[in-house]
């Protein structure tokens, strides 16, 4: 089991909110793409954050966007797409959303619209 399951959301989330804001993108579109990616609403993310989940039970929660397969690309240099553990895939995926999003690209882009 790789550390980054047993580590907690809320823990990595104002990471991604700071490295997004360094960009010129806000909290808002951040959580946006998160919800996008999971089917959380609003308060059923900051539930998630304030219970302190990991990235295990944040996923096994989730409802994944049906078009969370349409995400490729490199992270880490890593292909997303090729990433065997089920897990870890939707991981990648939420780092390619977040990286995305702090390059600039468009909201519609990065929703795969």
């Amino acid at each position: 089991m790789h550390r980054i399951f047993t580590t907690s959301f809320a823990s990595v989330y104002p990471h991604y909110v700071t490295k997004v804001e360094k960009k010129g993108r806000t909290r808002a579109e951040l959580d946006e793409v998160i919800m996008w990616l999971t089917g959380y609403d609003g308060p059923a993310l900051a539930q998630q954050l304030e219970s302190g989940a990991t990235f295990e039970d944040f996923f096994a929660a989730a409802d994944l966007n049906p078009r969370s397969a349409s995400i490729t690309g490199v992270v880490c240099g890593v292909r997303v797409e090729n990433v065997e553990d089920p897990l870890m895939q939707k991981i990648r995926y939420l780092d390619k959303l977040v990286d995305e999003l702090a390059k600039g690209k468009t909201m519609a882009t990065i929703l795969r619209t």
